[in-house]
C-alpha cells in the first residue's frame, strides 16, 4: 500500500451518496475510518458495510467513510437499500483517483480493493488493513485499532 501507517492520510474530495462535497480534512480533530470496497450490492460488501451499520460503539468512535468506484446515484441507491447511516463516497471520476492515492486501486478489476485506514485527529494514519476481494474484514479490528488511538 502507498499510504502506510505513520504518514499524512492524502487528502481528498469526493461527493457522498446524497450529491454532498465531502473533503477528508473537513473531520480534522476526529477520528477518521476510510473503508474502501469493491461494489456496491455485492454480497461481500453488503455484508461488511451492514456489520459496520449495526455497531454503534464503531460509529461513535470515529466517522467512517465507506469508499468504491461506484457513481453516485449507485451509491445512493445502495444506501436506500440498506439505509448504513453514514457517507458513500463517490471514487468514480476521475476513476479510481482516491484509491489510488491511498495504493487501495485494483487497475486490473477497475475498483477498489478492500481496504481501510484508520486515521487520528491529527490526519496521520495510524492503522490499515488489505484483504483479499473475498475476504470480509474483521470490525472487532477497527475497534482495537480505534481504542489504540486513545490510549
Amino acid at each position: 500500500m502507498t499510504a502506510a501507517a505513520g504518514s499524512q492520510a492524502p487528502d481528498f474530495s469526493t461527493r457522498n451518496q446524497h450529491g454532498e462535497e465531502i473533503r477528508l480534512s473537513q473531520y480534522a480533530g476526529r477520528p477518521v475510518v476510510l473503508v474502501f470496497y469493491p461494489y456496491a450490492f455485492s454480497g461481500v460488501c453488503t455484508g461488511e458495510l451492514t456489520t459496520l451499520r449495526d455497531r454503534p460503539d464503531l460509529l461513535a468512535a470515529a466517522e467512517f467513510l465507506a469508499i468504491s468506484c461506484d457513481p453516485m446515484f449507485s451509491l445512493r441507491a445502495y444506501d436506500d437499500a440498506q439505509h448504513l447511516g453514514f457517507s458513500l463516497l463517490t471514487d468514480f471520476w476521475p476513476h479510481g483517483a482516491i484509491s489510488a492515492r491511498y495504493g487501495a486501486f485494483d487497475a486490473e478489476r477497475g475498483c477498489a480493493h478492500r481496504a481501510t485506514f484508520v486515521i487520528d485527529g491529527a490526519g496521520v494514519i495510524r492503522w490499515s488493513v488489505l484483504n483479499p476481494m473475498p475476504a470480509a474484514r474483521n470490525p472487532d479490528d477497527y475497534a482495537e485499532a480505534l481504542a489504540n488511538l486513545r490510549a
